[in-house]
This record gives C-alpha cells, sequence and structure tokens, in this order.
C-alpha cells in the first residue's frame, strides 16, 4: 500500500475494497456529499460521542449530580484518559494527564524544564526552535525566555544541530510542522540536545493518533499534545502532558492549583504537589469534554498504528501524485520523502491559495489555509478513503482550470481560515 498505482478512479476504488482499516470509517459521522482532509485540525465526530455526552449530562450530572465525582468515576477521567493516549505515544500507565490547553500545557512543562537546566548549568542562556514553529508555542516561549533571562534562537530546520551547543538550555519542537507537515526525527534531535547538555520539549500537536510515536523510546524529557485533532475529541477538547519520569518530581510545575495538591480536599492552606505526573494537573477537570474525548481515543486505539501509518503514508503519496500530474501552479510545500512527512501534505500558491481553498470548499472538499500562501490538506487514514483523494484532486482540478476561485465571494476573508 506504500506505492499506490492508481491511474484511474477505479484503481482507487480496489484500493479501498482491500484497505484493512476500511471498516474503521463506520465509526465517524460524515456528513454526505463531504470529502473531509482536515482532520490535523479538527478531527471528524466519533458516532459513539453524542450518545457518551448525553449520558454525561442526563444521568451522570442530571439524576447523579454532585455524587457522580464518585460514583461515575470523574475524578479519575484526566489519568483514565490519559493512559489512554499514552499508549499511542510510547508513555508508561500513570506518566500521562489530559488537562488544561496544549498551550497551557506547554508553559508547565518549559517552565520545568527551563528550571532544570539553570539548577544543572546555570550558564546555559538558550531557548532553540524551528521558525515555523507554531506561533503560540513560540509566543510562550519568548515569554519565558524573557521572564529567565534567556534568549529564544528561532533557526530553519536544517539548522538546528548547529545550535545545539553550550547555550543550549532545552529544544522546543513540534513534531509534525503545521505548515509544511516536514516530521522532525524525536530520537536524533532528543540526541542530539542530551549531548549537549540541554532537555527537549515536544509539541504532539500533530503526530499523536497520526503516526507512530514513542517518547520512552526516543528518551524525550517533556511533551505536550493537542486532543481535538487527530484524536478526535471535539472543538477545544482537552490537551495532554506528559514528563519522563525521571524529571516528574524534580520541580513544581508554576500552575500548582488544587487538583496537583498531594491531598486536595484536605483543603490546606500550602502547596505540596502531587506525585509523579498528577502535579502537573491544576483546576477542576472538564468532565463533558473529557467523556468525549476519551471516545475520539478510542476511535484511534481500534486501529494498529503501523497499519495507520502505512496507510496515511499511501494517501499523501497519491495526492502528491495526482496533483502535480493534474493541477499546475501550486508548488509542494511538505517533504517529498515520506519518512520525512507527518499525515498532512501542504501546497504553495503565490497568490490565490486563500480563494482556491475556498472555492475548493464550496465544492464539498474541505481543506484549510495557512498564510502566506499554503493548502493544506490533512490525511485521517481511520476514515479518509483512496476514492476521496481521486475525487478531491479532480474537483481541485476543476477550481484551477475554471478560474472560479476569482469570484469575489472566495476572495473574502473569514476569521477563521
Amino acid at each position: 500500500m506504500t506505492s499506490p498505482q492508481a491511474t484511474t478512479r477505479q484503481d482507487c476504488l480496489a484500493l479501498d475494497a482491500h484497505d484493512p482499516l476500511a471498516s474503521l470509517r463506520e465509526q465517524f459521522k460524515l456528513p454526505e456529499g463531504v470529502i473531509y482532509l482536515d482532520g490535523n485540525s479538527l478531527g471528524v465526530l466519533p458516532r459513539s460521542t453524542a450518545a457518551r455526552v448525553q449520558q454525561v449530562v442526563a444521568q451522570e450530572w442530571g439524576d447523579g449530580l454532585i455524587r457522580s465525582w464518585n460514583t461515575a468515576g470523574w475524578i479519575d477521567l484526566p489519568q483514565r484518559v490519559g493512559n489512554k493516549i499514552a499508549q499511542l505515544v510510547g508513555a508508561g500507565d500513570g506518566e500521562l494527564v489530559v488537562a488544561d490547553s496544549t498551550s497551557v500545557n506547554l508553559f508547565k512543562v518549559l517552565s520545568a524544564a527551563l528550571r532544570i537546566t539553570r539548577a544543572d548549568s546555570p550558564a546555559r542562556k538558550c531557548i532553540v526552535s524551528e521558525r515555523s514553529n507554531f506561533p503560540t508555542d513560540l509566543y510562550i516561549a519568548e515569554s519565558l525566555a524573557r521572564e529567565h533571562g534567556m534568549r529564544l534562537v528561532l533557526v530553519e530546520p536544517e539548522d538546528i544541530a548547529q545550535h545545539l551547543n553550550a547555550d543550549l538550555a532545552v529544544l522546543m519542537l513540534t513534531q509534525v510542522n503545521y505548515r509544511t507537515g516536514r516530521l522532525h526525527d524525536m530520537a536524533a534531535l532528543t540526541q542530539a540536545a542530551h549531548a549537549a547538555g540541554g532537555l527537549t520539549v515536544w509539541d504532539l500537536a500533530h503526530s499523536a493518533g497520526a503516526l507512530p510515536v514513542d517518547l520512552r523510546a526516543s528518551h524525550a524529557d517533556f511533551a505536550v499534545g493537542c486532543g481535538y485533532k487527530y484524536l478526535n475529541g471535539g472543538p477545544g477538547a482537552p490537551a495532554f502532558v506528559w514528563a519522563n519520569p525521571r524529571h516528574a518530581e524534580r520541580f513544581w510545575q508554576p500552575l500548582s492549583g488544587w487538583m496537583g495538591h498531594a491531598a486536595p480536599f484536605e483543603f490546606t492552606p500550602d502547596y505540596r504537589p502531587a506525585s509523579g505526573i498528577a502535579r502537573y494537573l491544576c483546576g477542576t477537570p472538564p468532565v463533558i469534554s473529557l467523556a468525549a474525548l476519551e471516545c475520539g481515543v478510542d476511535t484511534v486505539l481500534a486501529a494498529d498504528m503501523t497499519t495507520l501509518r502505512r496507510k496515511s503514508i499511501a494517501l499523501t503519496e497519491l495526492f502528491i501524485e495526482l496533483v502535480e500530474s493534474r493541477c499546475a501552479g501550486l508548488q509542494l510545500a511538505s517533504p517529498r520523502e515520506a519518512s520525512k512527512r507527518g499525515s498532512q501534505v501542504s501546497f504553495a500558491h503565490p497568490s490565490a491559495g486563500y480563494p482556491m481553498m475556498q472555492a475548493l470548499i464550496a465544492r464539498g472538499v474541505i481543506g484549510d489555509f495557512r498564510a502566506p500562501d499554503i493548502l493544506r490538506f490533512g490525511f485521517t487514514p481511520l476514515y479518509t478513503r483512496f476514492i476521496d483523494v481521486w475525487d478531491a484532486v479532480e474537483q481541485l482540478a476543476q477550481v484551477l482550470h475554471s478560474g472560479e476561485w476569482r469570484e469575489p465571494r472566495f476572495n473574502q476573508r473569514s476569521a477563521v481560515t
């Protein structure tokens, strides 16, 4: 499946007929007439979610009321769902919890990593990251660098290794770049950062649930990730946070809320951090959102990650091949080599990327646009079919050849792109 031979629409149908993941598409509620290539921004609704959320609302909240913190196990949801996500990212039981947003969790772990490096090597002054890392990651790193009297050093991906030196405190990277889909070698870069005496913080927003991740085998130090992309947890789903057990108890995380206390229901005025990863909790768990996220995580656990990755590569390679043969004027912005690419493909157009994407969406093919020039397409192997790839490229070719993207309605910017 890694090198699909699909020169006709019928070939794509044949690939779908032999797809070992085909039956998992039934886990999702997919709108009729829509080809959804934006699971890297918001995953599709699992069929089980509505009933589960209704159960939480009507029975556990409606009937059980506050008793459900105990009787329905609400208080354990951050750890329970965290243990499920841990299976997808190479972490152990009790090492990962669900809490807050990706941005808030990044603040927690980057703060902890900086405290550790400053304690061990006070002279280290640099946080190194990729220039095109997701902006919120850079904003948080910039504020923490200022607070700690450090510098945030932004470099191109090919220049990262040369900046891993005696000045390095923390290397902070998103494993799969949000714009291009470029996949970093977590193990190699972590090893290089450690050899230089620094620590690593990894953002798994575009890799958790999309490809095999192994935090422990990579010897990573800290990681955070998103619940509403490939984990299908719904809009605004809570995120997750992981700390390598060797670091988990070295420092308090800076948001020392009551749920991260060793005994929250003793209600003591002094803070005593919980042991291990539990200290990275902060406020009261969002129960309804956690219930929805658990349904989404279960959809991914239904698949073998190696098989899922194999199909992801096949889908993205087919998409690249078809776009380049039929859609002149678009330039591949993602790595061509599959092993260096996540589960998305980005194409650039120098002047008309936004209206082209809007015209494509109007035709029922949903991707998204990332400024200044990127048309971005995400491929979720659990529900994306080879025939979807063929039909999506057919619609994209028609948008380009017809010139309909020039219509004023497609050039009006919406708040979310």
